[in-house]
């Protein structure tokens, strides 16, 4: 039988009149892209000096000040990187670069070594403070934890100095595995970091506090650093930074009530790429911050262009439920959603003013044009979708507003053919089934040409007459009938012609499709018979407002009475 349980509850924070659940978030962090260090380090095929550079600038275009990039330490190749961008003038001038390694003499004299000649750059070392660390790999009691911390500080400052670039150096400090650490000997251990650097000005020093690996849930993230701003006796003198990493799922969650119990600056990659299930998602944060009505300082508006570059550099494809960045967020196949969206489309100015805010649409908590997707994607269909996401791929694709009452049988057809194919229908099949059912409908008759002109009879004076051609079986008639416009009076000639069967005209819309030259006319016809009252619809398109109509009375006609 086992001594102890394979888990157990972390234990709560021990603070007092906790602050951050009342706090909201007002403005973005300072935001700082690990992509190059956390984030590569983590790639089955680590990026190549070109495909670095080609990152570094996205980062850059993306709006990022303080990038890391590299841990010039551990590999020729990122020191010579690390070289590459100080060298060859890469770094944009209000763009600080940051370099990572650890506390050790030989380390920090090679790190030191790559940033000379930089204009602005950040210094960060790293010591795993939590007791498995100390204990476990590294067999060490705290003290010497502490002397660790304060040797490697002290050897920064020292080699900073020597090499002539401490004034444009700051110095990062992260206690790594904060979050499973004791919190009053982190904070005892950063007071001695402190008392050896010496900051110059707030952000001349930041302390790091990660979650390296996701033990806690988000609450306990937000005590913890609560706890450090409160306790921490030089916090007004330094800058508070968080690294999350997502080994529960609850990155960008922790980060959020770590943000609002204090701190100033989040540390991040986009996509989340990192060791295990990666790093906190930048990309998730930053437009949730945007989608509250927060500027956050990055430009997303571009985002599917910057996926196909990370998919290209990283190798790693974005699942298409990746919030934001995946192709299927802002899509809906469910009948229930898209006629929702559809709605909410149609009547965003009456929901503006309702909810006194530019964008509000059911189940799209951004407009997706924010972030450079497009609107044809928002509804797709298969066999699980309703009428009235069919009509808006009809509306939005193709600028044909299909009456509501006709919704039910258009939605018929397309579940049809759904079930048929067993996958999704693309809006080119889609505008078929409507076309040949609708519009194109195979039948006995078919519509020739028209004549009409003001009635002669003056017992309908302003009336109109028309001449109707037509072909059924094969047979040409030209049929006449009067009426107050072409509509009627071919319904007129139709009726009085022996040709069709009794009918009413029972509803009639029209739209135009397209602007200027190309405009056509939609128009949509449903015809009652009068022996068992049985609606049939019909559309036609033509570039003649009168034409479109007789068209459409035609096609209903043969669904009426059949091939």
């Amino acid at each position: 039988m086992k001594k102890y349980p394979d888990y157990k509850y972390p234990e709560k924070i021990p603070i007092r009149n906790r602050q951050w659940p009342d706090r909201e978030i007002t403005k973005a962090p300072i935001w700082c892209s690990v992509d190059l260090r956390d984030g590569n380090q983590a790639l089955p095929i680590p990026m190549n000096p070109d495909q670095k550079l080609r990152y570094f600038d996205m980062l850059c275009k993306i709006g990022f000040k303080e990038i890391e990039v590299a841990f010039p330490s551990a590999s020729k190749d990122d020191f010579d990187f690390v070289r590459s961008l100080i060298e060859k003038d890469k770094i944009p001038e209000d763009v600080r670069i940051s370099i990572l390694t650890q506390a050790r003499k030989h380390l920090i004299e090679k790190s030191i070594e790559s940033l000379i000649g930089s204009r602005k750059a950040t210094f960060h070392c790293y010591v795993a403070t939590s007791d498995l660390h100390s204990k476990i790999v590294f067999e060490k009691e705290r003290k010497e934890v502490i002397k660790m911390a304060e040797d490697g500080t002290r050897f920064a400052l020292e080699g900073l100095i020597d090499a002539k670039i401490r004034d444009h150096v700051c110095y990062e400090f992260s206690p790594e595995e904060f979050t499973d650490s004791d919190i009053d000997f982190v904070i005892e251990l950063c007071e001695k970091v402190y008392e050896i650097w010496r900051p110059k000005f707030k952000g001349d020093l930041i302390f790091n506090l990660p979650a390296t690996v996701e033990r806690r849930p988000p609450n306990h993230y937000a005590d913890m650093i609560e706890y450090f701003c409160t306790n921490y006796k030089y916090r007004d003198e330094v800058l508070i930074s968080l690294h999350a990493h997502n080994d529960q799922g609850c990155a960008v969650a922790a980060s959020e009530l770590a943000l609002a119990a204090g701190a100033d600056r989040v540390e991040g990659t986009l996509l989340g790429h990192g060791e295990r299930t990666g790093n906190l998602d930048i990309i998730t944060f930053a437009l949730n911050l945007h989608a509250r009505g927060i500027k956050t300082g990055l430009d997303f508006s571009k985002l599917p262009d910057v996926i196909r570059e990370v998919e290209d550099i990283s190798g790693i494809d974005v699942h298409p439920r990746h919030p934001y960045a995946g192709d299927l967020v802002f899509t809906a196949f469910s009948g229930s959603h898209q006629d929702a969206i559809r709605k909410g489309m149609l009547s965003r100015d009456k929901a503006a003013k309702l909810f006194n805010v530019g964008w509000k649409v059911p189940y799209l908590h951004i407009n997706p044009l924010d972030i450079g997707k497009k609107y044809e994607h928002l509804i797709r269909i298969n066999s699980q979708s309703g009428k009235g996401g069919i009509a808006y791929i009809l509306e939005n694709d193709f600028g044909i507003s299909v009456p509501k009452s006709m919704h039910p049988e258009l939605g018929a057809h397309v579940q049809k053919y759904a079930d048929k194919k067993g996958s999704e229908i693309t809006a080119s099949e889609i505008k078929k089934i409507f076309d040949d059912n609708f519009v194109t409908v195979e039948g006995p008759f078919e519509f020739l040409n028209f004549a009409a002109a003001s009635s002669a009879d003056t017992h309908f004076p302003g009336n109109t007459e028309i001449e109707l051609n037509i072909l059924k079986g094969g047979k040409t008639y030209s049929i006449k009938g009067i009426g107050n416009g072409p509509i009627s009076a071919a319904v007129h000639a139709l009726q009085s012609s022996g040709l069709t069967e009794t009918f009413t005209l029972d509803q009639y819309h029209e739209q135009a499709i397209d602007r200027g030259e190309d405009a056509r006319a939609m128009a949509f016809i449903s015809l009652k018979r009068l022996s068992d009252g049985k609606i049939f619809n019909g559309a036609g398109i033509d570039y003649s407002i009168d034409i479109a109509p007789i068209k459409a009375i035609v096609s209903a006609l043969n669904k009426a009475q059949g091939k």
